[in-house]
């Protein structure tokens, strides 16, 4: 059933991470413009393409006219903006390498010193292999929870109320029907990570004790082989690796299952929106919602469900972490 601990206190453990992160606050700032940047650009980006449609293509369809100059000159002006996300997205890829390789050596070396101060019974009731997994497997998972989960989960909440707030602005009327499908997808997110979030718990716990039980072993080897032991240990391991093979199975069981539920709620959505929001637009002879306003729509109930998946496959990475 998993190992099922939770951290003594989340709380203290998460502002102890906070002072490291302070390390950097410069990268930490620049960081942050660059995750409101791509949130802005993901907003216009939809915005644009409702004035493409109702300004550019469907006048000149009317018309009949051929003069493709300010449909060209429209189209730079949103490759620009494509570039502006396109830039920021890997500035801040680019700006957390160093933050995240300098937390993971700092901490690395403050565990080392912090090792030194033991008492020697800390050693003793403790395998080396676990103890080495601390300061492999387990702060490699800090790592990745510090260059990934944390800027990824920032950026979903930016991204999320900028569009939101769009959404909001270009009809009223379909954001109320989007957020009747939103609460399926958060409800399905909380069932499936709570489910899978013991067991990434009892991952770790069993990767520690694998490691340990296989670093004890070679390194007595030679006792192993005096007293005949090779039986006894390698039925003991069995059943060390058959536990980390149960907890990482169902971790990954529940976790890749987010993923697909997510989009095929993502999917129901956009097809209800598609149908509502064409019967909005023909009802009211496009004066509630026009043609363009439906497809800028469409894109922004896209873009705003793609923050929430986000969200709910890194859970699992910050609970391990």
């Amino acid at each position: 059933m998993g190992d099922g601990r939770k951290a003594k206190d989340p709380k203290k453990t998460f502002f102890r991470l906070l002072k490291y992160l302070l390390q950097y606050k410069f990268h930490i700032a620049l960081v942050l413009v660059c995750i409101l940047a791509q949130a802005l650009v993901q907003s216009f980006s939809a915005t644009m393409l409702g004035t493409l449609v109702d300004d550019y293509i469907l006048p000149m369809v009317k018309s009949g006219a051929t003069d493709f100059g300010p449909i060209v000159k429209f189209l730079l002006q949103m490759a620009v903006v494509f570039l502006v996300g396109i830039a920021s997205s890997f500035l801040q890829s680019y700006v957390m390498v160093p933050v995240t390789q300098g937390i993971q050596k700092k901490i690395r070396d403050d565990l080392f010193t912090k090792m030194q101060t033991l008492p020697l019974r800390y050693f003793d009731s403790n395998t080396a292999g676990n103890i080495m997994s601390r300061y492999t497997s387990d702060i490699d998972t800090l790592r990745q929870m510090i260059s990934m989960s944390i800027p990824q989960t920032i950026s979903a909440v930016v991204t999320l109320v900028v569009l939101f707030v769009t959404m909001v602005i270009t009809s009223w009327q379909l954001t109320l029907v989007s957020m009747i499908t939103i609460v399926g997808v958060f409800f399905a997110t909380k069932i499936l990570a709570g489910k899978s979030g013991k067991y990434f718990i009892g991952q770790q716990r069993s990767l520690g004790a694998v490691n340990g039980y296989v670093e004890e072993m070679i390194t007595g080897q030679k006792v192993v082989k005096v007293f005949n032991r090779e039986q006894v240990c390698a039925e003991e391991f069995d059943k060390l690796n058959e536990e980390l093979c149960e907890n990482a199975f169902s971790a990954g069981k529940f976790s890749n299952m987010m993923g697909p539920i997510n989009n095929n709620l993502g999917y129901v959505q956009y097809a209800i929106l598609a149908i509502v929001g064409g019967a909005i637009a023909v009802s009211s002879g496009e004066t509630l919602l026009t043609i363009g306003s439906l497809m800028a729509f469409m894109d922004l109930s896209r873009k705003f469900n793609m923050p929430i998946n986000q969200v709910s496959m890194q859970f699992n990475s910050i609970i391990m972490a």
